[in-house]
């Protein structure tokens, strides 16, 4: 299927791993010229050849830098002046107990799950508008809507998240512009191997998944990890001309866990 998206430039916030690698490789592989993202050099470096050993013949470009950080928005924007597909993707996630989270804590996921997206949107979104097309995606969470007790802190900036791109999308009403959240469920990113060391209390990788499912998010109806890929899927579909009628949706690509029919 061709999702007619080809040479667009997309860029992808924290796309050097998990999630993010697997969206710029999935509209890689779609023809769109892709812009990676990641803190440092070395890891955006990495995550190039990856891509290019995936993708061959993959267009790819880097840019190093927190886009939490106005100064580096500022500096993307200089060197990439407009986009056509924007992934606010970049996100940290930590599992704490809610009276252990400090406020700077709560400010630090505040700024990077939801403020990065809101600059990297006030950045882009007003070209879109003037050229009359473009793409922005939010990657959300099921954590938005159902908020684990683990993680208050991550569900409260997925809930943001939600709001902001449904309120980004009524600006862009008669336009060729869309906004959309995509909510996965529990993912097996890297970050993943992190969470699962701090819960699983020494078990091995199986013997918690099975665990999590069961007693953690007993609703999911995929009964495990959904992969990057998958969620990617979804992403790059929502990245592309195709999906025009698709406009200020939250997406879930949940595996069941959310327990509603709407």
């Amino acid at each position: 299927m061709d999702l007619k998206i080809k040479d667009k430039l997309a860029f992808v916030s924290g796309s050097t791993k998990g999630i993010g690698h697997a969206i710029a490789a999935g509209l890689a592989r779609e023809g769109v010229q892709v812009v990676v993202n990641g803190r440092s050099q070395q890891s955006v470096d990495q995550a190039i050849e990856a891509l290019r050993a995936k993708v061959p013949g993959a267009n790819v470009q880097g840019f190093a830098g927190d886009v939490s950080d106005p100064a580096q928005v500022a500096r993307l924007v200089e060197r990439f002046p407009q986009v056509d597909i924007l992934v606010n993707n970049m996100g940290i996630f930590d599992p704490k107990p809610f009276e252990e989270i400090s406020n700077e804590e709560w400010q630090r996921f505040f700024n990077v799950n939801v403020l990065s997206g809101v600059q990297l949107s006030r950045a882009y979104l007003p070209g879109m508008k003037k050229r009359n097309w473009g793409r922005v995606v939010f990657i959300s969470s099921e954590s938005g809507i159902q908020i684990p007790t683990e993680m208050i802190h991550y569900g409260l900036t997925k809930t943001a998240q939600l709001a902001l791109s449904r309120g980004l999308a009524e600006t862009c009403a008669g336009t060729a512009v869309t906004v959309n959240a995509v909510l996965p469920g529990p993912t097996s990113s890297d970050g993943v191997e992190e969470f699962v060391a701090k819960l699983s209390g020494g078990q091995s990788f199986e013997a918690f998944e099975k665990q999590f499912f069961e007693e953690a998010r007993p609703s999911s109806i995929l009964k495990r990890f959904t992969t990057p890929e998958e969620v990617a899927n979804m992403v790059v579909y929502v990245c592309s001309e195709l999906s025009s009628a698709t406009n200020g949706a939250a997406l879930r690509v949940d595996g069941g866990v959310v327990r509603s029919a709407f």
